[in-house]
């Protein structure tokens, strides 16, 4: 992990170098980050859908990797994920055929949050998804 850049009450955001350990890594941060927060139940698919895009990150872009958790003010049963890449073009869903090896992140990431999307950034984009959070 290149560094913790915020970890106010409502929002926290790490930067990591791209590099294949950073998966790992990314998951670790943000499962303990719901933890701290109470948000066990999200935890579980939180990771699995930050390991996805942390992913397409690795394959896609060059440079660092942008993780961001954020618990929207006003909605309590709202939890933000956004991963931010140096790489400007939009993500794109593929069907993948029933043998391929890889082409179902973008797949699982709409059907496993409540919307999805992406938005150009400064050096890049970013690809946010939204997780209704259990009361």
């Amino acid at each position: 992990m290149i560094g913790v850049i915020d970890t106010e009450e409502d929002c926290a955001e790490w930067t990591f170098p791209a590099h294949p350990g950073v998966v790992r890594a990314a998951r670790a941060v943000v499962r303990s980050q719901l933890h701290t927060w109470h948000l066990d139940g999200v935890a579980d698919t939180a990771a699995l859908l930050v390991s996805e895009l942390v992913t397409n990150s690795l394959r896609h872009a060059e440079g660092p990797i942008g993780v961001r958790l954020v618990r929207p003010a006003g909605l309590p049963d709202v939890l933000v994920v956004e991963v931010s890449d140096s790489l400007p073009d939009p993500p794109r869903e593929r069907p993948a055929r029933p043998d391929d090896e890889s082409g179902r992140g973008l797949q699982l990431v709409a059907s496993s949050s409540r919307r999805w999307g992406s938005r150009p950034g400064a050096a890049g984009k970013t690809v946010w998804f939204e997780l209704a959070v259990p009361r």
